[in-house]
């Protein structure tokens, strides 16, 4: 009877514990990002030549044209694992290196816009046009 009594108890506690990170999960998730511009770069544990262009070049292109508006918070960079953050792989439906860039409105509505075959196109044969247009289309969120 003891041991029953003991392993309801555990079982209870256990289960308590574990809905904790549930909780913190769905506070952080209906906290409302607004008038922000997220770049996401999405990648798994191996990549290759382009996948790591498009990361590169992408962080090059913030640091310099962007610099102010990540230091302002308006402008954020994530370079995100999708073995390690699957439920923002599944938001963006994402399987596999992607490049994504948010735009959250005044409001709080979002709008994404997926640049993944743009990148992986262009971020290693022509570095150039792929930041002009990754600029273009940041400065476009920026502005709206």
């Amino acid at each position: 009877m003891k041991k029953g009594l003991l392993m309801i108890v555990l079982c209870m506690g256990m289960a308590a514990c574990g809905n904790s990170n549930a909780k913190n999960e769905s506070i952080a998730e209906k906290q409302v990002k607004k008038d922000i511009v997220e770049v996401l770069y999405f990648h798994g544990k191996q990549r290759c030549a382009t996948c790591i262009a498009i990361e590169k070049n992408t962080k090059d292109l913030l640091e310099t044209i962007f610099a102010d508006k990540l230091k302002s918070g308006k402008l954020v960079f994530k370079s995100v694992d999708i073995t390690e953050e699957e439920t923002l792989a599944d938001k963006y439906e994402v399987s596999w290196s992607s490049l994504i860039i948010v735009d959250y409105n005044k409001n709080g509505k979002e709008y994404a816009e997926n640049m993944t075959e743009f990148a992986f196109g262009n971020a290693r044969s022509n570095p150039d046009n792929f930041k002009e247009c990754v600029a273009e289309q940041i400065n476009t969120m920026l502005n709206n």
